[in-house]
């Protein structure tokens, strides 16, 4: 028997739980989206643009206040905030980025997505240019295998995973013809369950578990890391996932091999999402903030139309309250700290933010 403990708390919740109370979604109402207009209208008059925001130049007013609550939610609560009703046809594109980057930093700091120094990611369908965002070639120099960043560019189904960040936003602004539903998962109900159920399969996910660079850092195919699913540092419980890294990394002789049972604990972390989390259909105007250490998101595959073509602008944000990491986590935060300035793809002069 393991002599690991329940987590619970706020965080463990189900899916049903969140279908049935609806309180993880909160209304923008008049007032808060005169406050976004207000703070739209501040940084046009000081002849700022988004990228150089800072919460002082996008000021909330009252609504800042609703910002420290959601921080709060997404560290010590549920982990997962869904601000609904920004009406998104009143702005144009670069003002729906100036909104979205300026939430953002009422709630930490924004850091880079990609080795091009990417702030705010347009996750929509690219079609073959996605493949530029990391494959695997064999010896003919065909693709065989498409890293996590080029998966997101399509429009297939995105497995469960997080991001290399304290917390992702994501800013609905078309949703596709069909399909594309947003997909999430408590990783604490989940390390819950699989104590109860096969508490051997949970020990795996605390052991080091071999993962693949692609499609993150330049020449990442052929380096490797290793590092936990499943880690607790000073009481705090943190998760880090994607399996097409995994995957990745077992394409490249050089890795270190799975065993069995490490593809049995990764099967049974995924039906477990599938059990336990939500699948719901994301609005334009919804922005969803989620916390990356303590839950796992995906999508179901989708159809572009004419009568929608999926996009979201994502942004990465390390938290200004955010809980302490284990050191390993180093790998890919860099600092581990609480509160500290982490996470993003670090740029060839070391650098996660601009």
């Amino acid at each position: 028997m393991s002599a690991r403990g329940a987590i619970g708390g706020p965080a463990a919740w189900t899916g049903a739980e969140l279908e049935r109370n609806g309180r993880w979604i909160w209304p923008l109402g008049a007032r808060a989206v005169a406050a976004i207009d207000a703070a739209l209208a501040h940084m046009k008059a000081r002849g700022l643009d988004w990228p150089a925001l800072t919460a002082d130049d996008f000021p909330l007013g009252e609504f800042a206040g609703d910002m420290a609550r959601l921080a709060e939610e997404l560290e010590h609560g549920r982990g997962i905030v869904l601000l609904r009703g920004l009406p998104v046809e009143r702005y144009s594109p670069n003002q729906l980025k100036a909104i979205h980057f300026g939430l953002a930093c009422h709630l930490g700091t924004p850091v880079y997505q990609s080795a091009k120094a990417e702030m705010i990611g347009e996750i929509t369908d690219e079609g073959a240019a996605a493949l530029a965002r990391g494959t695997l070639k064999d010896e003919g120099g065909k693709d065989v295998f498409l890293s996590s960043r080029a998966r997101v560019q399509t429009t297939a189904e995105l497995r469960w995973h997080t991001d290399r960040t304290d917390v992702v936003a994501l800013l609905c602004v078309d949703q596709s013809m069909s399909g594309g539903l947003s997909q999430i998962a408590s990783a604490v109900a989940i390390h819950d369950v699989m104590l109860e159920r096969r508490s051997d399969l949970l020990e795996e996910l605390y052991g080091d578990i071999p993962r693949s660079r692609l499609g993150e850092e330049q020449g990442g195919e052929a380096a490797h890391y290793m590092l936990p699913v499943f880690a607790m540092e000073d009481g705090h419980f943190t998760t880090h996932y994607s399996r097409t890294y995994v995957e990745a990394g077992q394409k490249v002789a050089s890795v270190p091999r799975m065993t069995e049972k490490q593809w049995e604990a990764l099967d049974m972390l995924a039906e477990l999402g599938h059990e336990l989390g939500l699948t719901h259909a994301f609005q334009p105007g919804d922005i969803q903030y989620l916390n990356n250490h303590i839950l796992y998101h995906g999508r179901t595959a989708y159809e572009d139309g004419a009568e929608g073509r999926r996009l979201l602008y994502r942004i990465w944000i390390s938290m200004a309250a955010s809980r302490p990491l284990p050191a390993s986590h180093a790998v890919l935060f860099g600092a581990t700290g609480a509160g500290a300035l982490r996470g993003g793809i670090r740029q060839p002069d070391g650098s996660n933010v601009p």
